[in-house]
């Protein structure tokens, strides 16, 4: 009998037919069920299959646990955060994520938003297209300073675009002691406390835990510079809108660009979709053609891997 594969991401195979042909070729049953996303139709058809591909939507614990043909979990992306660990862990389920492969995508959609808050492109469009046409004034981000929060793949590559407009760089990241080879040069480690104090911008890459959760909190934006901004291409939740909002209402803040939000879809209510100096984009971040392709490679490889008994790789657990 042919093992039962669960697609829920997306973007799966949108670029090319190799990942689903690696997937044939390696014999599984596959089920796609990625666009009328429905929570209880997916905890009902994953119960049944051995092997899940999933996007960014929530996988309870308890269906988890109610799971017990599953074996293994392909996060169609790097973040695990939807996924329960320790019970993946404890039922014997492995998991893997494909670090990394978007990360050229993540930092070219954070350097656009970075251009695009700062020059107030996309509020100049909307105005023009409700037929006013006038001045709108933005700033520059030549030689400014640039707050990264997490150092990581995707920081490391937003460095290097921003090295290119002559930005001063301070990184934070708990988990590093030095930088790594080749940054020394052009990027500063600090404390949070003093990235905080000094950027003009900051620009979240972290994932999202008990540590990191509402880093961006309305005390650090306190401490932020006035007319700072603040730009997060990570999680959600490593912002506290609420706090944001405020920040922005009263002036504090100059603007956010936020591709991840705590609810997504965005909430009509959320008083950040009102904000003509917030952008919000439906977390596109890893979203290019380059990044889908990869990743949906990886995936469908690993799934074959697993298939033969052949080591996985980026395996979590």
């Amino acid at each position: 009998m042919k093992k039962k594969l669960l697609i829920t991401s997306r973007s799966f195979g949108q670029v090319s037919n190799e990942p689903m042909e690696i997937l044939k070729r390696a014999g599984y049953q596959v089920d796609f069920y990625n666009q009328a996303f429905s929570q209880k139709e997916f905890e009902k058809r994953v119960c049944d299959c051995q092997v899940l591909i999933i996007g960014g939507h929530s996988f309870p614990a308890l269906s988890l646990n109610a799971c017990t043909k599953l074996e293994l979990i392909l996060k169609h992306g790097t973040g695990l955060d939807n996924i329960p660990m320790e019970e993946a862990k404890a039922a014997g389920i492995k998991v893997c994520n494909v670090p990394g492969t978007n990360a050229d995508a993540v930092a070219d959609l954070t350097m656009g938003l970075i251009l695009n808050l700062s020059r107030k492109i996309s509020y100049a469009d909307r105005l023009v297209r409700r037929g006013e046409w006038k001045t709108v004034v933005g700033c520059d981000v030549f030689a400014k300073t640039l707050g990264l929060l997490g150092f990581g793949a995707i920081a490391r590559k937003v460095a290097h675009r921003a090295r290119g407009f002559s930005m001063k760089l301070l990184a934070y990241d708990p988990y590093l002691e030095e930088l790594p080879d080749g940054y020394q040069s052009f990027v500063t480690l600090a404390d949070l406390e003093q990235v905080l104090a000094e950027c003009d911008l900051i620009s979240a890459h972290l994932p999202l835990n008990e540590e990191t959760y509402h880093i961006l909190s309305a005390e650090a934006m306190d401490k932020m510079r006035r007319g700072a901004f603040i730009i997060n291409t990570s999680r959600g939740g490593v912002v506290d809108e609420e706090a944001l909002a405020d920040a922005l209402s009263s002036g504090k803040l100059a603007g956010a660009a936020l591709d991840v939000l705590e609810e997504e879809p965005v909430d009509r209510e959320n008083p950040l979709a009102g904000m003509d100096h917030v952008l919000i984009t439906p977390h596109i971040g890893m979203y290019s053609q380059e990044a889908i392709g990869a990743v949906s490679t990886i995936c469908a490889q690993n799934a074959a891997a697993h298939m033969k008994g052949e080591p996985l790789r980026f395996r979590v657990i």
